[in-house]
């Protein structure tokens, strides 16, 4: 065992001392030490109930032979820090997660690991750090709320009360109305109820093969929720006696896995930049063009809000991930590995099909290209994302005038200003990974424009990211960002913006010699922030394309 290292022989006397004053017994000083990471905040509502979840999962490792500790990490709410500075330190915590879960980890030398994570960058982060330290490791989230309702009894959640607020401004719904949305969208604890990025990210857990069936998809209250904890806390002690370690699962053929079963679901923009950190961290090549190639063949079988009516609850009572999973079979490698100790294959054999309803069958999917598609061109050569599951088919194409912005709050003031016209294309940038610094998310604007009703009438592009909440023609990770030279910098207000979503391009109608002569005149990046965290990050971040993870 690992832990021998800090409680084995006299040498280790002093430390086994301290662990006695912690009140360990001395058979559990000589079980295997299970860490039990943690991300409780009682600022973050999908993280508030966490500490039953840990101590379901302590009770079970402790029912199976182990020794839990829980330590815990840092969670940052989207929703909470969205619209304002709070939102640069959003993505840079991701780094900031799986950092400390390395330092906690290596100093205490566990042998296992059970990670508890639930929102936007704590799955990544924690991801990222599984398989950096490469021991015996599972997740187990804490699980999606439940939707809202409306006094007529129609679905909501997160996003329609950002959209509210563009209804507001636009004359279409009253203060009370507005507040009346508010108290009612949110019911429960738990990561908001849509395919946003967190619950993207907990779908894409299972199908890593890193977490067991449900993760994604029980709601927070749900009591399968603390029966699925602690068969987990069994799990781990399972895979640890097997010496099953992540990398063995991560691999290149469960990141294929897990792309497909995003580009099936039409889960979060988010999710390309994650997998391709996760994917450097594994040591797998993943290059951001070969998503192309799975985007085009996985047909789009799910509509989960913000693309359409179904929330988390609706997938899971469908039969969640193994179903989505089952249906996809024939595009999938089944003979990966995952925390089950089998094959993906195995675990499947008696998975639920899909419903034909909130998971369509291959034949009569929503589409026959995934939810999500990468485009190039000349505004974007390293690429960029847009989830088009979520794009009404009218915006597929588009071309018109761009309107640039440097930063969000300037797009967003235009927006509720409403000098915004239909046809327009907002340009957000400087908001890229180095620029912003931290990648904002764009919820505010372009929430703005849906409950405007601009969705379907406006585009908008951006070197900074999107919440999975988004929807509308919203292309993100515009790559090279501005802060970098990219030529999204060189735009000019009224220069056409052609996108063309079936066809995997983004282009300004600007001749290559015209982006030159004005690169000429293009003035070096003057950095936003020049202190603390913020600056380091940007001193260290590389591109979106590459998943904005730090050079090496």
């Amino acid at each position: 065992m690992r832990s021998e290292i800090v409680k084995s022989g006299p040498e280790r006397a002093p430390h086994r001392a301290l662990l006695r004053s912690l009140g360990c017994t001395q058979r559990e000083i000589e079980q295997p030490f299970v860490g039990v990471v943690n991300s409780f905040t009682e600022v973050v509502p999908g993280h508030k109930h966490l500490g039953i979840i840990a101590q379901a999962v302590k009770d079970s490792v402790r029912m199976s032979g182990g020794t839990p500790f829980e330590i815990n990490t840092i969670a940052i709410c989207d929703g909470i820090a969205m619209g304002h500075s709070g939102m640069r330190y959003s993505l840079p915590s991701r780094e900031l997660i799986a950092d400390s879960v390395e330092a906690a980890v290596e100093a205490h030398q566990f042998d296992a690991l059970v990670f508890i994570p639930n929102c936007d960058k704590i799955i990544p982060g924690m991801l990222m750090a599984a398989v950096r330290l490469n021991i015996p490791s599972i997740f187990v989230s804490g699980g999606p709320m439940l939707a809202g309702r409306t006094p007529a009894g129609n679905k909501i959640d997160l996003s329609s009360v950002f959209e509210g607020v563009g209804r507001y401004d636009k004359g279409e719904m009253s203060v009370g109305d507005l507040e009346t949305l508010e108290k009612l969208a949110c019911r429960t604890c738990g990561s908001c109820a849509g395919l946003f990025t967190a619950n993207t990210m907990n779908c894409l857990t299972e199908a890593l093969g890193l977490a067991l069936a449900g993760n994604g998809t029980i709601p927070a209250v749900d009591s399968r929720r603390i029966v699925l904890a602690k068969e987990t806390g069994g799990q781990v002690m399972r895979i640890l006696r097997e010496d099953l370690r992540p990398c063995e699962i991560v691999t290149h053929d469960s990141l294929y896995n897990a792309l497909v079963v995003d580009m099936a679901l039409g889960g979060s923009t988010n999710s390309v930049l994650h997998l391709m950190a996760i994917a450097h961290e594994a040591g797998v090549s993943f290059p951001l063009p070969s998503l192309y190639d799975i985007s085009e063949k996985t047909p789009h079988l799910c509509k989960i809000s913000p693309s359409g009516e179904d929330r988390m609850e609706d997938l899971d009572l469908a039969g969640g991930v193994p179903a989505v999973m089952k249906e996809l079979g024939p595009l999938l490698n089944l003979s990966v590995r995952t925390v089950t100790c089998g094959t993906l294959g195995e675990d499947l054999k008696d998975a639920a099909g899909a419903d034909g309803v909130v998971i369509r069958h291959l034949a009569e999917a929503h589409s026959q290209t995934g939810g999500l598609a990468i485009l190039f061109g000349n505004l974007a050569p390293d690429g960029a994302v847009v989830k088009r599951g979520a794009v009404a088919p009218s915006m597929l194409r588009h071309r018109g005038p761009a309107r640039v912005f440097d930063s969000e709050e300037e797009a967003t003031e235009a927006i509720r200003g409403g000098s915004i016209r239909p046809g327009d294309v907002v340009v957000i940038r400087y908001e890229g990974p180095r620029g912003g610094p931290g990648m904002r998310e764009m919820l505010t604007p372009t929430s703005l424009l849906s409950g405007m009703g601009m969705d379907e009438s406006v585009a908008l592009l951006t070197d900074g990211r999107f919440s999975g909440a988004t929807r509308g023609a919203a292309i993100g990770h515009v790559s090279p960002e501005a802060a970098a030279g990219g030529p999204v910098a060189l735009l000019k207000d009224g220069d056409i913006v052609c996108i063309d979503i079936p066809g995997y391009r983004l282009e300004v109608d600007l001749t290559e010699e015209q982006l030159a002569e004005r690169r000429r005149f293009l003035k070096p990046f003057q950095p936003k922030v020049s202190s603390g965290y913020l600056k380091r990050y940007a001193a260290m971040v590389t591109s979106a394309s590459t998943g904005a993870v730090f050079k090496d």
